[in-house]
């Protein structure tokens, strides 16, 4: 075509009045508008290439039509499926999603929203957050929509999407059990993020209910959610010398490092020690042996929680909804019946 299609063009196709064709294309107001009305006009946009100027509604409605999102570690498989949610859903209602990387730097995490705050981002998904954090404190304050995703605070009032960590602890306790496991041990994260206390609280919840002791000395806890945390506590669990048979990890990455000790001492999974990671990262199952662990929804996470941001941006005030998806066990090659006297002692 010559010229750029308007919404005028794509009312006179349809035949209605562009007030009408602008609620129609927008997914806001779409329900306001008769389905076999929306039906042609969204037909319409179609055959005359019609796209909304982003720009100009923003303006209308005094938005940028931008959210954004901060995650700790770009380089953790776990995220690109959230991100990827959370893109689809805003780009559905016209959104555009910018993504920056904190390196778990509270500085940096600080500068970075000082950026998004003076680009009036119409809203903002944090996977970042810290049990207490006084940034979002601030955040509140200034009355900006927020979202945690894969994480809580302590702050009260913040929007949430996570996975039930409490029932996927469980899942992974309950299954090295049936398994015959007694001694188990388990790599907790960092308690300065609800992920990393709510999967260590239930756990030790999740073995009494078993009647299971926990032994303190079969307990560390990771600097992080990573590789290298994970091998620093696992050799740190095996300098104690109290024998175990089994680990639950924080996370797959954790889990991955308990893989990497395991091979520098001789180890064999799950011979010597069973290992049970957590989140399904992708490649999980391409591990040596694949890795059982608890599936969490990433990428539905990611969707909700777009939707919870957009609802934040277009209702201020509106009562804030805490979501907790539900997991999946994913029992692979990593975990067996205990075969020997285990690791450690």
């Amino acid at each position: 075509m010559n010229r750029t299609t308007t919404l005028r063009d794509v009312a006179n196709r349809a035949d209605v009045h562009p007030s009408t064709a602008s609620r129609a294309l927008n997914e806001r107001t779409r329900a306001l508008v008769n389905a076999t009305t929306v039906t042609r006009v969204l037909a319409a946009a179609d055959e005359l290439g019609y796209r909304p100027n982003a720009l100009a509604q923003g303006l209308k409605v005094n938005r940028t039509m931008t959210v954004g999102m901060l995650v700790p570690d770009l380089t953790n498989p776990l995220f690109p499926p959230i991100v990827r949610g959370i893109e689809d859903r805003l780009t559905a209602a016209g959104s555009t999603l910018l993504v920056a990387n904190t390196d778990n730097d509270g500085e940096k995490e600080r500068a970075i929203l000082d950026v998004m705050a003076r680009r009036r981002v119409d809203g903002l998904i944090l996977a970042t957050a810290q049990r207490e954090h006084p940034i979002l404190e601030e955040m509140l304050r200034l009355r900006y929509p927020i979202v945690l995703v894969n994480r809580t605070a302590d702050v009260p009032a913040l929007p949430s999407v996570a996975g039930d960590d409490h029932v996927g602890i469980g899942m992974a306790v309950r299954h090295l059990v049936e398994l015959g496991h007694t001694r188990i041990a388990h790599l907790a994260g960092s308690r300065a993020v609800s992920t990393g206390l709510v999967r260590h609280q239930s756990f030790l919840t999740w073995m009494e209910t078993h009647g299971l002791t926990v032994d303190p000395e079969l307990v560390v806890f990771c600097n992080w959610f990573n590789q290298q945390s994970g091998a620093a506590a696992f050799r740190e669990l095996l300098e104690r010398e109290a024998p175990f048979t089994a680990v639950v990890a924080a996370n797959d990455l954790v889990a991955l490092g308990c893989y990497d000790v395991a091979a520098e001492r001789g180890l064999a999974i799950p011979d010597d020690v069973s290992v049970i990671g957590y989140n399904d990262i992708p490649f999980a199952d391409r591990f040596a042996p694949p890795l059982t662990t608890v599936r969490i929804p990433h990428y539905e996470i990611g969707v909700r929680a777009a939707e919870l941001v957009l609802e934040a941006i277009e209702h201020p005030g509106s009562p804030s909804v805490g979501l907790r998806l539900p997991p999946e066990l994913r029992v692979r090659g990593s975990t067996a019946p205990p075969r020997s006297a285990g690791a450690g002692g």
